[in-house]
């Protein structure tokens, strides 16, 4: 009898979006810097929100999630009018 090892690599994403309060004193330019300043201010908010999300397969890329080296990415978009404006990666 012969032994070989067989390993599986799987991966699996959960994509989650949450919609925040930013003061109205801070730019529409300046909100990705607020957003990376004020990570503890919403982070909790998005750890819940992935929780209750359903586990998908794949790497969850598209959509401007575009970076395969990263183990999590953030973006964030901003509406004026119901209509986005404004966005990026936090």
């Amino acid at each position: 009898m012969k032994q070989v090892t067989i390993t599986t690599r799987e991966v699996y994403h959960r994509i989650a979006s949450v919609t925040i309060d930013v003061p109205s004193n801070v730019g529409i330019h300046d909100i990705q810097v607020w957003l990376w300043e004020n990570q503890d201010s919403y982070q909790e908010e998005i750890d819940s929100a992935l929780e209750n999300t359903d586990i998908s397969m794949g790497l969850g890329m598209g959509d401007r999630m575009d970076d395969p080296t990263a183990e999590s990415e953030q973006l964030f978009d901003f509406f004026e009018d119901n209509e986005k404006t404004y966005g990026g990666h936090i």
